[in-house]
């Protein structure tokens, strides 16, 4: 790795970091299904529930999803407690997904450790720092963009 390649390599991680530990510290909006569960979707072979950091950006992805005119219900949630405690109380491995459909601006966290308690955890080659959420459509499907 080239010294050039070594410094991007540990900004990006400084920014990850960072960006994590801010999703730790805010509230964040997780959408209900009608059965009162989060609303979760699939991608890149991981489920992730949906989480959104303000009401704006999930009416957006009400709207991509053409359900706009119907009234969402949702939850107020601590980041950290998505990941530390909802996260590990699902059956299966979670990630989250952070303001879905919003150009640039959304984030994954997946279940990997350093992100979520080690017993919840993939051994995924996954980057969590990874901003670019535009591969992720808003049914939760695997965009072909």
């Amino acid at each position: 790795m080239t010294d050039q390649a070594a410094i991007h390599h540990r900004r990006r991680r400084r920014e990850a970091a960072a960006l994590l530990g801010e999703f730790r510290r805010t509230a964040v909006l997780v959408p209900l299904s009608a059965d009162g569960d989060p609303l979760i979707g699939e991608f890149g072979g991981i489920r992730w529930i949906y989480a959104f950091s303000d009401e704006l950006s999930l009416a957006r992805f009400a709207i991509a999803r053409g359900e706009g005119a119907r009234e969402w219900t949702y939850d107020r949630v601590l980041g950290a407690r998505l990941l530390d405690v909802a996260i590990p109380a699902m059956p299966v491995p979670y990630g989250v997904a952070l303001d879905v459909g919003a150009e640039g601006q959304g984030a994954l966290f997946p279940p990997v450790m350093g992100i979520v308690p080690d017993a919840a955890a993939l051994d995924a080659d996954v980057d969590a720092g990874t901003n670019d959420m535009n591969g992720m459509a808003p049914n939760g499907e695997e965009s072909t963009r």
